[in-house]
């Protein structure tokens, strides 16, 4: 049997992340555009959908009548999610549910929700009821008067968290200790720069591209928009009853990832990327696998040439572990940094051709390195460590640029 919902699916967006300066408007819609929308991103939350929208319109309903709409933005979830969201429509009106069978990931989700929103005010609350939908009056009361962006915060009055572990608590500390180091002008603006739970103008971000990593879009908002004024709201973030927790060891390497890209990409260093066309995204890969080079590179330095192990003269214990870490640098940047290049020329026969290449530019950015690394050890800092980072950081800028331009080219295609 056929059920006329009061609104199919919406669209789902696509190109940049941009949300519009003019907001959607539905098809054959009779209503004006309401004042507030919500994007709730979903995935396998089946057994929390339904109560998180009841409970979402009951307190929107009282405050606000007519003047919100709800979005469920749900990566086709293997549980049905937006199936169940759908047929909750007859009963809210005032839900909307957007299915993605192509694009994963909570950021792009909550994006591409914002992109699909009608509202003046846009903000995003958790599908899972970790966030008390009741604090939703509070921010929008913040942002109705004169707040550019409201933000819920467990490190102010009134917030926390309700029965996290030690481990859990030292690594949300230290992820938020991380950003400030890196990103201050960020992260400094609010007591809880990782929460997802949020609303804001929808003006502050208009024409900007949001380009996230991982699940921390506010970082996103207050990096790339407007935002002037910032008002915070406590709340107490509650552990999960129904599904399980999507928090991994993956989210928090693609939050220092997202830290290094807003990083590079705002303030002074972001308008000279711009202005020089560099590929900004992909050196942070670079420079990510270049990490893994520099431990390899450091190991295999100690064991040549420490006095207590093979005790090899310098020079060539750092050919040899230069050498080494060349290999494993190669093998995640052909996978990784410049994967979308690898895929179209995969053959083992261009795979070694880009090694061969590869290897010869790094073997030139050896000599630099050697040069520089004997340079600053006899000169400046008689310390081989020290030393040999500031080599490897020189040596780095070489292997990346040339690298682009030489190796990771679209020469062959059939």
């Amino acid at each position: 049997m056929n059920i006329n919902y009061p609104h199919p699916l919406l669209l789902v967006p696509s190109g940049a992340l941009q949300i519009p300066d003019s907001p959607a408007t539905l098809p054959g819609a009779t209503t004006p555009n309401p004042l507030f929308s919500l994007v709730i991103p979903t995935y396998n939350e089946a057994a929390n959908i339904h109560k998180i929208v009841r409970i979402l319109c009951q307190i929107l309903d009282e405050s606000i009548p007519g003047e919100y709409e709800l979005i469920v933005v749900d990566d086709n979830s293997p549980d049905g999610t937006w199936e169940i969201a759908q047929k909750l429509t007859v009963e809210y009106p005032q839900l909307q549910v957007m299915r993605r069978e192509k694009e994963r990931g909570l950021s792009s989700a909550v994006i591409r929700g914002w992109q699909a929103a009608r509202g003046q005010i846009l903000g995003v609350i958790d599908g899972d009821l970790q966030h008390p939908p009741h604090v939703l009056l509070q921010l929008l009361e913040n942002i109705q008067n004169g707040a550019d962006l409201g933000v819920a915060s467990r490190h102010v009055e009134g917030g926390g968290v309700s029965s996290w572990s030690f481990i859990r608590r030292f690594l949300s500390r230290g992820a938020q200790l991380l950003g400030l180091v890196i990103l201050p002008g960020v992260l400094g603006r609010v007591s809880d720069p990782m929460s997802g739970y949020f609303m804001f103008r929808r003006e502050c971000v208009v024409g900007q591209i949001l380009n996230p990593v991982g699940y921390k879009i506010l970082l996103e908002v207050i990096g790339r928009g407007r935002v002037k004024r910032i008002a915070e709201v406590g709340y107490v973030f509650c552990e999960r009853k129904e599904g399980e927790s999507k928090v991994s060891w993956k989210q928090y390497i693609e939050y220092i990832h997202h830290l290094l890209r807003l990083r590079f990409s705002t303030g002074h260093l972001g308008k000279l990327t711009e202005k020089f066309n560099f590929p900004l995204d992909r050196f942070v890969r670079f420079g990510l696998v270049g990490l893994t080079g520099v431990f390899v590179d450091m190991v295999m330095l100690y064991l040549l040439s420490d006095p207590s192990t093979l005790g090899l003269p310098l020079t060539r214990s750092k050919i040899i572990a230069g050498e080494i870490a060349v290999f494993n640098n190669f093998l995640w940047n052909d996978a990784w940094t410049f994967a979308d290049v690898s895929m179209k020329q995969n053959e083992l026969r261009q795979r070694l051709k880009r090694f061969l290449k590869f290897n010869i530019i790094c073997l030139a950015g050896l000599v630099i390195n050697v040069m520089v690394l004997n340079l600053v050890f006899n000169f400046i800092v008689p310390n081989r460590y020290i030393a040999n980072l500031v080599a490897i950081a020189v040596a780095t800028v070489w292997n990346f640029w040339v690298n682009l331009k030489l190796s990771w080219r679209v020469t062959e295609v059939k």
